[in-house]
């Protein structure tokens, strides 16, 4: 009689170098791929709809591979120790693998199936393959673990990396009779489908994604990276659900062998040390880092966080990023952090309501990414930049890194017809200005909620305060 398992599938979406599925066939006959729709994520506190959309649609993808190769993907709904427990009595499974996560959530909920499954004499097999590194084992001499990029860069470069495995050409069979289940309908984005950079899931996009990056565009990304109008890969949903392995993107980028490639591996370990960040302090998903920064008084303004929210604040790169966000479920990584540092520095709201709005519309959000740029931009996280260094000037910021206005004119259509040497601060256009580009400012677009200049000092005030020991 042929040995059966389950493969418990999470956020390993992929058929290409899936360590969990490589050892499953290693060890039984038949591997049987299964998701389990988790009600506690899809509607508990990081619930996302198009995120939801966007994992759907890689389910699917997946389960068109699996068919190719004669097996398929099986479906439940409920709590995953339930559902596994019960799924494995019903098939016979002798164990039960999938690959680790970091989040406190993913921790608690992997305890749970382990104790479940033990109780019925089923294995409980976890693998690693969700970075490009195992994070729990970048540490230190003394074996703490890192909390500052650069030492942990070093650290991540010297850990031996683990071999790259190939997808199967052909799978046994599920079982004859065998439920396989449904997604559910009707979960979609605000305002429709999703649009460009990001438009198509799934493990064959992602690929196909992957190889157009490093067939070129990666060599520039050194350059490149803070160009709002381009220079970034956008494979960071992708890299979020698994449908690309994090270790062969950086296989890959390495044999490109660019400095650009290069300075995108780097990246990967960024991904990498945040997650080795949150594993050690889950408490992170909650509160500052720094307990320094505990103690800062966050304003309460719904009227501003509403601006923020709309991309309607009267600075065009703060309301560009803000309403790419809305529009694709992405945005690009420079206008994350100027909305951020605008949010919590210009806005002095609490990190966490930007955190929480980020985690309801981000394809790529997850807790461990999101927990950690937000607290970057903040100061309060595990980076030991002064504040100071973090208060980024909007106006200077977009003359910068969008210096000919393509990505605010994209997003921002009011200013279409604004000069360009008043499109960083067009609420400096004179009267005739302002008529020859049809954008009243006020009407038909919005004053600056705002002076920079004076709540960059109040800023100042506040985390020298807190510094200080000053409530």
């Amino acid at each position: 009689m042929p040995s059966t398992c389950l493969l418990w599938m999470r956020r390993d979406l992929r058929l290409h170098d899936n360590p969990a599925l490589h050892r499953a066939r290693a060890e039984f006959d038949v591997v049987i791929p299964v998701f389990i729709l988790d009600d506690a994520l899809l509607h508990g506190r990081y619930a996302s709809s198009p995120r939801a959309q966007f994992l759907f649609g890689c389910l699917r993808a997946l389960d068109q591979e699996l068919h190719a190769r004669g097996c398929g993907l099986v479906l439940r709904r409920g709590a995953p120790e339930h559902e596994l427990a019960k799924l494995a009595e019903q098939t016979g499974a002798g164990a039960v693998f999938w690959t680790s996560d970091v989040s406190p959530y993913a921790l608690r909920r992997d305890r749970a199936v382990t104790a479940a499954l033990q109780e019925r004499g089923v294995r409980a097999v976890p693998n690693t393959g969700t970075y490009a590194r195992d994070v729990s084992k970048v540490r230190k001499d003394d074996g703490e673990m890192y909390t500052v990029f650069t030492p942990y860069w070093k650290a991540w470069e010297r850990l031996a990396a683990r071999d790259i495995y190939g997808a199967p050409r052909a799978m046994a069979p599920l079982p004859r009779g065998l439920d396989r289940g449904e997604l559910p309908g009707g979960v979609r984005a605000p305002g429709g489908t999703l649009g460009a950079p990001v438009c198509e899931p799934g493990e064959a996009a992602g690929r196909e994604a992957l190889t157009r990056w490093l067939d070129g565009p990666v060599d520039r990304y050194g350059d490149r990276h803070d160009t709002l109008a381009g220079g970034t890969s956008v494979l960071s949903p992708y890299l979020r659900w698994g449908c690309l392995s994090a270790r062969e993107c950086e296989l890959r980028a390495r044999r490109r062998g660019t400095p650009g490639a290069d300075a995108w591996v780097r990246q990967l370990a960024w991904r990498d040390f945040y997650a080795s960040v949150l594993l050690e302090h889950p408490e992170n998903v909650r509160r500052e880092f720094q307990p320094k920064f505990r103690s800062l008084s966050w304003h309460e303004d719904a009227d501003a966080l509403d601006a923020w929210k709309r991309g309607e604040t009267g600075f065009p790169i703060v309301d560009a990023g803000m309403r790419q966000l809305a529009a694709t479920g992405w945005m690009h990584n420079r206008a994350r952090m100027v909305v951020g540092s605008f949010l919590t520095k210009d806005l002095h709201l609490d990190w966490r309501a930007g955190e929480q709005h980020f985690a309801a519309l981000l394809l790529d959000g997850e807790p461990a990414q999101n927990n950690g740029n937000w607290q970057w931009i903040a100061s309060t996280g595990v980076d030991p930049a002064p504040y100071f260094r973090r208060i980024f000037n909007p106006i200077l910021q977009q003359r910068k890194f969008d210096p000919d206005g393509a990505y605010v004119r994209r997003w921002v259509p009011e200013l279409a017809a604004v000069p360009d040497n008043r499109l960083a601060e067009p609420w400096t256009m004179t009267e005739a200005e302002q008529r020859d580009a049809r954008c009243a400012i006020g009407l038909d677009y919005p004053a600056p909620i705002v002076d920079h200049a004076d709540e960059r000092k109040r800023a100042m005030d506040r985390y020298r305060e807190a510094s200080a020991g000053v409530a």
